[in-house]
């Protein structure tokens, strides 16, 4: 059959009844390009559904299959196509007539062109042998389809053989196309076909080198994982994001730009990813924020304002989102994007898709991210796009561009993945970052940053004219000498901080009354970093009587009675028995795992309303630090960590005022507890001491017996003094009847003169 030329690879899958010249094609590819790839791949596809595909060589007939030959044909052979087609009619019987007729003329011309080289009768008959093996060995499939609609294909990837050359030649002849994959490139070809007559060498445009490393199983291996970022990533809905390119890095003037004006690609949307950090004028900055905001509104653009912090997925937004057990990253991710949904715009659904394929994948393969942490993070995402997507992209269409306004910066790698999706949507994203003394911890090679000087505390993005709190120009005068005063002085404002961390001190005994009554500024290991403050506390049990003088032991208990100090004088102080409103509920506020903080808060059981916001945040950081660390025998294990969130939020109303009134900086509040009986300290009073420990009290456990009060903690966590002998029976007093000098005799003022 004749070979022609094509005018575009594609030729190679029309069928024969429909090409242009009835013929086939026969090509060689020395150049690779990405045209080619997918070419290849498709011309894997179809050699593989019709066809022959060989990589490396066509191995020699073995003896067996010499053997078999012999024996169904004998070895008699003549240079003529009447000899040709009669053995081929017994040998391989499955081929009708006309498909007969093909491979006989084929193998002829062939065997008379060998002839006409020099070659013996003896090799013309070895040769002849040699290609009757393989058409029944490994091209038996290939001679049945012959002169049918669809042209059998053979793939060739390698440096072709003399002999190999010359049977792929007759089965081009007889009506299959062919393409020589050569990696090496032509070089070796030329020497079989110096002019290039029996196959066409096809020009790659943009083609290059191959790989050294190249093969077929690789190049399937990238088609296939292409086809499965396909599937993950979708098409994108055939629209490219152009973030920031067209942008004159002015902030909020590009943003103000009518997406329309940006660009005019039909297949590109235009949007603005900006980080603002500190301000540019402290006494313009809210009002030019307020007039921005109404510039867009009055433009009719989406807009959607977060303030502070994203607010966590509700347990209905998580239980929204349908999963399954995954084996791998890419089946998580394909299978999860079923979440994403929006009826109203297929184009803005595969932009979606993309846009959380793409950050996700990136989070993947982040350094110690396994598939369950992953999983939670998705779950996440998943949640805030359902929760904001018909608000930023309602009724969406080109060249829309909504925007997405987080006041205050990312406080964690979820807000951040959060920020990374929106800006490869169609949306601007702007992330102000006023006061630089709060870091925004995103990180995006896409983002485009703007840095001022200038820092201020913005809480809230003006949205009315309600919200807006200007300041006067000595008002923020004296905001500066503020920062000048109190940022790394060691002079601090009062309340300065929200944040704070105990570290529990190891001391000698006689430091104890030394550093009870300090400021905590003043004492060892105070410190404050990214505006947290570690809070050096005192957290120790006070074993034995001193000198078995019990006068002298209680007047030195009384003597470190401040007016913050709570005293405990028998145990139990909390019993299981003691009434406790908020145990019917311990099971409804921690969850999976998990403080449900604004359930917490919003239920009318909730006692600490009244206490300024940032201590509430600290008492419930506490508790969930006091359940994560264990602290507490039997958490996790037996329900204790019901019992530490029922103790926890049912503090005794003196404890709540000392907390209310706390300054992480100045004198701490404090606890004495006294047991100088047998009776062993309680679940609930371990509960107790800890918490108040953590939320930076200091404690101190005064126990003449010496026993055991250790029995609920998990680990040590006080310091314990041997103060002097053990002493039983103890009575404590009345503390309105005990001096606060100590009792000196006589002989203790002449050896202290001595």
């Amino acid at each position: 059959m004749d070979r022609k030329r094509v005018q575009s690879l594609d030729d190679f899958f029309v069928e024969l009844s429909r090409r242009r010249d009835r013929g086939v094609y026969f090509y060689r590819i020395n150049r690779i390009s990405d045209d080619i790839r997918g070419f290849i791949y498709r011309y894997y596809d179809a050699a593989r559904r019709t066809g022959v595909i060989i990589e490396g060589k066509i191995a020699n007939p073995t003896e067996g299959n010499l053997s078999y030959y012999s024996e169904m044909m004998g070895l008699e052979f003549q240079l003529n196509e009447e000899f040709i087609s009669s053995s081929l009619k017994k040998w391989l019987p499955r081929m009708n007539v006309e498909q007969r007729g093909f491979v006989a003329h084929a193998v002829y011309e062939t065997l008379k062109e060998l002839k006409d080289t020099g070659k013996t009768d003896n090799m013309l008959k070895n040769a002849y042998i040699k290609f009757m093996c393989w058409l029944y060995y490994k091209f038996e499939r290939i001679v049945n389809r012959l002169g049918q609609d669809e042209v059998p294909k053979i793939l060739y990837c390698g440096t072709v053989s003399s002999y190999e050359f010359m049977l792929i030649t007759i089965l081009a002849d007889a009506g299959c196309d062919v393409i020589l994959l050569q990696p090496r490139g032509d070089a070796d070809y030329r020497k079989l076909d110096p002019n290039s007559e029996k196959s066409i060498e096809y020009d790659a445009p943009e083609g290059r080198e191959f790989p050294k490393d190249f093969s077929l199983k690789t190049l399937l291996g990238e088609a296939e994982e292409a086809e499965r970022n396909r599937k993950i990533f979708g098409t994108g809905a055939g629209i490219a994001n152009c973030t920031n390119a067209w942008a004159e890095g002015k902030g909020l003037s590009d943003i103000l730009k009518p997406p329309a004006a940006r660009g005019d690609r039909e297949d590109m949307f235009y949007n603005c990813y900006c980080r603002i950090s500190g301000v540019w004028d402290k006494l313009t900055y809210v009002n030019e924020l307020y007039q921005f905001y109404l510039s867009m509104v009055n433009e009719k653009r989406k807009v959607v304002i977060v303030n502070e912090e994203v607010p966590k997925p509700t347990p209905d937004e998580i239980a929204r989102i349908q999963r399954g057990n995954y084996s791998s990253v890419s089946q998580m991710l394909a299978g999860l994007q079923g979440n994403i949904q929006h009826p109203a715009s297929g184009q803005l659904r595969g932009l979606l898709v993309r846009a959380f394929a793409e950050v996700m994948t990136e989070e993947s393969e982040k350094e110690g991210m396994n598939r369950n942490r992953l999983l939670n993070k998705a779950v996440y995402l998943l949640c805030w796009i359902n929760r904001y997507k018909d608000r930023l992209f309602g009724n969406w269409k080109l060249p829309q561009t909504g925007c997405f306004i987080y006041m205050g910066g990312c406080k964690d790698a979820n807000e951040a993945l959060l920020m990374k999706c929106f800006a490869r949507l169609p949306a601007d994203v702007l992330i102000l970052c006023p006061n630089l003394n709060t870091p925004c911890c995103l990180e995006d090679s896409l983002l485009y940053e703007i840095h001022h000087p200038v820092s201020m505390a913005v809480n809230q993005f003006p949205e009315q004219n309600a919200q807006l709190h200007i300041g006067t120009a000595a008002y923020h005068a004296e905001r500066e000498l503020d920062s000048l005063l109190y940022n790394d002085s060691g002079l601090f404002r009062d309340k300065q901080f929200a944040k704070a961390n105990a570290v529990t001190l190891r001391t000698m005994d006689r430091e104890i009354g030394i550093l009870w009554n300090n400021d905590l500024k003043f004492r060892p290991n105070f410190s404050t970093v990214d505006g947290v403050v570690n809070l050096p506390v005192i957290f120790a049990k006070m074993s034995g009587v001193k000198d078995r003088n019990i006068e002298n032991y209680w007047i030195s208990i009384k003597q470190l009675m401040t007016p913050d100090t709570l005293v405990v004088n028998q145990a139990p102080f909390i019993s299981p028995v003691t009434p406790n409103p908020m145990k019917m509920y311990a099971a409804e506020f921690f969850k999976n795992g998990k403080l449900m903080r604004n359930r917490i808060k919003n239920h009318p059981a909730y006692q600490y309303g009244f206490l300024r916001e940032e201590m509430q945040e600290h008492i419930l950081d506490k508790i969930e630090a006091l359940i994560e660390q264990r602290l507490i025998r039997g958490t996790f294990e037996n329900g204790t960590e019901y019992t530490i969130v029922s103790v926890a939020l049912n503090l005794p109303k003196e404890a709540a005022r000392l907390i209310q009134k706390f300054d992480f900086t100045k004198k701490n509040p404090k606890l004495i507890y006294i047991n100088v009986s047998e009776i062993l300290v309680s679940l609930e009073d371990s509960i107790y001491a800890a918490f108040l420990n953590l939320l930076g009290f200091d404690v101190l456990f005064f126990i003449p017996t010496g026993y055991n009060i250790e029995k609920y903690f998990n680990k040590k966590l006080m310091e314990e003094h041997q103060a002097g002998e053990y002493m039983y029976d103890l009575q404590v007093p009345d503390w309105e009847r005990v001096p606060l000098t100590v009792h000196t005799s006589w002989r203790d003022k002449l050896f202290k003169r001595g």
